[in-house]
């Protein structure tokens, strides 16, 4: 880890559903949970509707937000027609990260087998801020924080992590 790099991560939660609230909204919170057992920050935490314009206000506004270095979403990233979770991330993405997906569906065809080609889970970088979108259901989120996330999340864990690479992804 650079000198540079932080060891707390400011992370933003966002849940993207048409009948979620704070109370049902498990995958929300069990990442709340979760970033704040791994010693980092959740800074801001939204629930909005499966709208174009309403995922991407709220991602334009923790893009440009310096507190906050990672966005998760959850919801959103299935086949229906009211999933766009995807589609909108891509707008924002400068780089996207293949290898997120890559992993994901690993990790994820151990719990679900082949259902999980019902998942769109992206990965991305908008400006210096990354953004990873998962699944709704509580066992892709968990699926995806703890055999994913977690560990690239953690300045410890080697040979590298995306937290090394936080104070760089602004270089020209």
């Amino acid at each position: 880890m650079t000198d540079a790099a932080p060891k707390v991560v400011g992370f933003a939660v966002l849940t993207i559903s048409d009948t979620r609230d704070e109370v049902t909204d498990t995958s929300g919170a069990y990442l709340i949970d979760e970033i704040g057992a791994a010693s980092h920050e959740v800074v801001e935490r939204a629930i909005v509707k499966d709208e174009r314009d309403a995922i991407a206000g709220k991602l334009q506004q923790w893009i440009d937000n310096p507190a906050i270095n990672a966005v998760i979403s959850t919801g959103g990233t299935g086949l229906t027609g009211r999933d766009i979770t995807p589609e909108v991330f891509h707008t924002f993405y400068d780089k996207e990260i293949e290898g997120f997906s890559v992993v994901f569906h690993m990790v994820s065809f151990e719990s679900v087998g082949v259902s999980t080609l019902q998942s769109r889970a992206t990965a991305g970088i908008a400006g210096e801020t990354f953004l990873f979108a998962l699944p709704g259901s509580s066992g892709a989120v968990r699926d995806g924080w703890e055999k994913v996330l977690k560990a690239e999340f953690d300045h410890t864990h080697k040979p590298c992590n995306l937290i090394e690479m936080i104070p760089r992804l602004g270089e020209k």
